[in-house]
């Protein structure tokens, strides 16, 4: 009976106590069964905190911060979110927001009402992360309310697993009065402000007393910055201006112009040459002015002052309202923990294909705040070398080397990059010589001769959702199965070392990008160089942001608010 009574947990014992209790009158087994209870305490007391969950905590409820949560496996982790903001919102149609088209609460969607949907089991904390200590796995927090609340704000928390998704902040490139005299379009708060000012300067303008030149200036729009956020801001802008504003002011609806400056030389031009040359041309149809190759100085409260690379020249033009959406760069919290390891002279955080924070074993990092450095072939091409010359001869042949390549194309997607580029219809075609015929065998030096250019194709991803979201579902899958993957691997094989990983690395899947270019058209790069432009385009994206949001309430607001818009036009009121 001891041997078997030891392998009970703790509340079994107790009920099995009772039970002697109950069916024996003799006191000595009653006293025999309690101490036998009392030493199984420490022994199941023991047992649990070996058994206690992994604690994980999570910074940020962006679009990285709630894929991660939505698939992650509570039951295997105590997670805990850290957030100064306890929504998560859909940020593409931020420039929406500003001009009415849609709600603010209708593009937002509670975190709690996120995780509740989990039984409960992550806790939520309204606060922002001000460090993060890597020595001591623990972070120092601070909550923000505009009211006093009892107690103290400062808090930490410590982890096994840090996932950093917090995002990052506007880049002004330090350029003098942008902080002080710009909106932004980064965050829900910035989307309602510039709302307000919009109608503000339709407002000031209207005023009796003021001369026509500044009724022109108070309704001169600048929006600094050609790429989507930008773009789709002026398009929003106009059509809100056109189909709304001018019926409300009708004094001024001749007074009002849109100026879109871009330092490069054609707006969008991370999509394809053909949408971006439609986008100018639509915006000169709508007269909204278009100045590429200019750098902007300086901005002050009344007026923005730039320089014309081509001419040299430096010009100033007055304005009413300045949208500044230039790019991003690191928040000083990240920035802090960069220095802490080893990575001050880096731009952004660096993390390897797997997320994992560089130098940080149980840290990871994902969306705008971090960027993956993948690793070169060229740095792993003696090991690549030696694990497919099996027969330790010094030569390659063709069958050698597709025994191997299944793994170095998963570990160094490069590889198929340049293989697309180059029109190489199979790695065997990297096997042949300058006259296109099949080699037989190769050394190392001929090796690395047919890959040296591969590395060049190594590309950082895009700061966008979707970026982020696939970062997210990618992790919490990886954290599903971490305890799987220790015995049964499922990455590809370790070139340097031996065995394999035990995940497969992060491959990001373009899905394709849009851009509403107002006037119920827009355009669409999607997968396979296909191109899309105009009215049947814009009702795509209609379908695909309705459906990517993450419930069906946001979902049914969303399309209640463009069905309102069609029906009634857009709110006017300044609330």
């Amino acid at each position: 009976m001891n041997l078997q009574f030891h392998k009970f947990d703790q509340s079994f014992s107790n009920k099995y106590v009772c039970y002697l209790e109950v069916y024996y009158s003799s006191g000595g087994l009653v006293a025999y069964a309690d101490s036998q209870s009392e030493t199984a305490a420490p022994a199941a007391e023991l047992k649990q905190n070996e058994c206690k969950k992994k604690r994980v905590v999570v910074l940020g409820t962006g679009w990285a911060g709630t894929s991660f949560l939505k698939d992650l496996d509570v039951s295997s982790y105590d997670v805990q979110v850290v957030s100064p903001r306890n929504y998560f919102a859909f940020t593409p149609l931020l420039p929406s927001v500003t001009c009415g088209t849609v709600e603010a609460r209708s593009i937002v969607e509670p975190v709690r009402n996120i995780i509740k949907k989990r039984n409960g089991e992550i806790q939520f904390f309204e606060a922002e992360c001000v460090k993060i200590d890597a020595a001591k796995n623990k972070v120092f927090c601070k909550s923000h309310f505009e009211n006093n609340v009892i107690g103290a704000e400062d808090f930490s928390l410590e982890y096994d697993y840090l996932v950093v998704a917090i995002g990052a902040q506007v880049n002004t490139f330090n350029t003098p009065g942008v902080m002080e005299n710009c909106h932004f379009l980064k965050e829900l708060e910035d989307a309602q402000k510039l709302r307000r000012s919009v109608i503000d300067c339709f407002e000031k303008a209207s005023i009796p007393g003021l001369t026509e030149e500044e009724r022109r200036t108070n309704l001169h729009f600048v929006v600094v910055g050609g790429g989507p956020t930008g773009v789709e801001f002026a398009a929003e802008l106009h059509d809100f201006i056109q189909e709304d504003l001018v019926n409300v002011y009708p004094m001024v609806k001749d007074l009002v112009k849109i100026t879109l400056i871009q330092s490069g030389d054609h707006i969008l031009n991370m999509f394809d040459e053909r949408i971006s040359s439609f986008a100018e041309k639509k915006f000169q149809r709508d007269c909204i002015e278009v100045q590429t190759g200019c750098r902007v100085l300086s901005v002050s409260d009344k007026e923005i002052t730039m320089k014309v690379k081509s001419k040299g020249e430096v010009t100033s033009i007055p304005h009413g309202l300045v949208v500044w959406s230039t790019g991003i760069s690191t928040r000083p919290v990240v920035k802090d923990f960069m220095e802490q390891i080893g990575q001050a002279n880096r731009r952004v955080l660096a993390t390897n294909e797997w997320l994992r924070v560089k130098e940080c074993e149980n840290v990871y990092a994902l969306g705008d705040c971090a960027t993956i450095d993948q690793r070169k072939i060229m740095e792993d091409i003696a090991s690549i070398f030696k694990a497919a010359d099996k027969d330790n001869s010094g030569t390659l042949t063709v069958q050698e080397f597709q025994d191997v390549v299944d793994d170095i194309l998963v570990r160094y997607p490069q590889l198929e990059l340049y293989l697309k580029n180059m029109r190489l219809r199979d790695v065997k075609d990297l096997m042949k010589d300058p006259e296109g015929k099949d080699i037989k065998e190769v050394d190392i030096e001929g090796f690395k001769l047919a890959l040296a250019q591969v590395d060049s194709q190594a590309k950082s991803l895009p700061a966008t959702a979707q970026v982020a979201a696939q970062q997210g579902a990618y992790l919490s899958r990886c954290f599903n199965r971490r305890e799987h993957c220790k015995d049964n691997p499922e990455g590809p094989r370790r070139f340097v070392g031996s065995g394999r990983h035990a995940f497969v690395p992060f491959r990001y899947k373009h899905l394709g990008q849009f851009a509403p270019l107002g006037g119920e058209q827009a355009a669409a790069e999607l997968p396979g160089d296909w191109v899309s432009i105009g009215r049947s385009t814009q009702w795509l994206w209609y379908s695909v942001y309705a459906s990517k949001q993450v419930s069906w309430r946001t979902r049914v607001l969303l399309v209640s608010d463009w069905t309102r818009r069609f029906v009634f036009g857009r709110d006017s009121s300044r609330i």
